[in-house]
């Protein structure tokens, strides 16, 4: 056998190996730099629902807990619900910076902390948030990394039922929803994605699918690894420094 051959052979066997330890791994992944993804839709489009099935699947994943001024409704809990305000306080913390983003939205202001974002990124986990399209705009500005996923469905009648049957919002706030429809629809060219929702379980597995693309993306990988000799690594953060051929020898 040639040299070529033993080590083309050496190879493939420790790639095999590789893979075997990744699927007993519960999170395998090339490391990679950590990231935000934001969805945004229409009132009633279901990003939030749809956050919600992607939080279950993948344990890499945080939730961007949102910070608002408006009045805590039934079963909501601070802290993991949304950070409830008075206006005073969130207009202090939008002074000090605590925000990536904030914005007025139907009377009420919302924000996303930062702290709590770049504290999962230090962590290595991913953060996934539900925002209007002016919060993901301005989240990408704030971490240029961010990836955009507009939610829609599949006709315009649609919305209408889903925030009447939401039984959440007054008439008036669903009509001026529904108003906006059609200026936030003309938003979609500026998201890196576009996922309709017209089965549930199907939109969660896409925006999955998304985001397990995303962590490939070999500039997320090389910011990772950006100043180091160590190379991509996997099943959990061991890399593959020796080959099989060096632990032989």
């Amino acid at each position: 056998m040639s040299s070529s051959e033993q080590v083309g052979g050496t190879a493939t066997a420790a790639g095999v190996r590789l893979a075997r330890r990744a699927r007993r791994s519960a999170n395998p992944r090339v490391r990679h730099s950590p990231f935000l993804v934001v969805l945004s839709s229409p009132s009633g489009a279901g990003k939030t629902s749809i956050c919600r099935g992607v939080l279950a699947l993948d344990r890499g994943l945080a939730y961007s807990v949102s910070a608002t001024t408006r009045p805590r409704r039934k079963g909501e809990v601070h802290g993991r619900s949304y950070y409830f305000y008075p206006e005073d306080d969130f207009t202090r913390r939008v002074r000090q910076g605590e925000f990536l983003e904030h914005a007025r939205v139907y009377d009420y202001s919302y924000g996303t902390p930062r702290a709590h974002v770049l504290g999962c990124f230090a962590r290595g986990r991913d953060v996934i948030a539900d925002l209007d399209i002016k919060g993901m705009l301005s989240c990408k500005r704030a971490l240029p990394g961010t990836v955009g996923i507009f939610i829609t469905t599949p006709a315009l009648e649609d919305l209408g039922r889903r925030l009447a049957g939401r039984g959440t919002d007054s008439d008036s706030v669903i009509r001026r929803r529904q108003a906006e429809v059609s200026s936030e629809l003309t938003a979609i060219p500026k998201f890196d994605y576009l996922v309709v929702n017209d089965r549930l379980e199907l939109a969660v597995a896409e925006v999955h699918a998304i985001i397990r693309a995303e962590r490939l993306r070999t500039r997320r990988v090389a910011e990772k690894h950006q100043g180091t000799k160590e190379p991509p690594a996997a099943s959990g953060g061991r890399a593959l420094k020796r080959t099989e051929r060096e632990r032989e020898e």
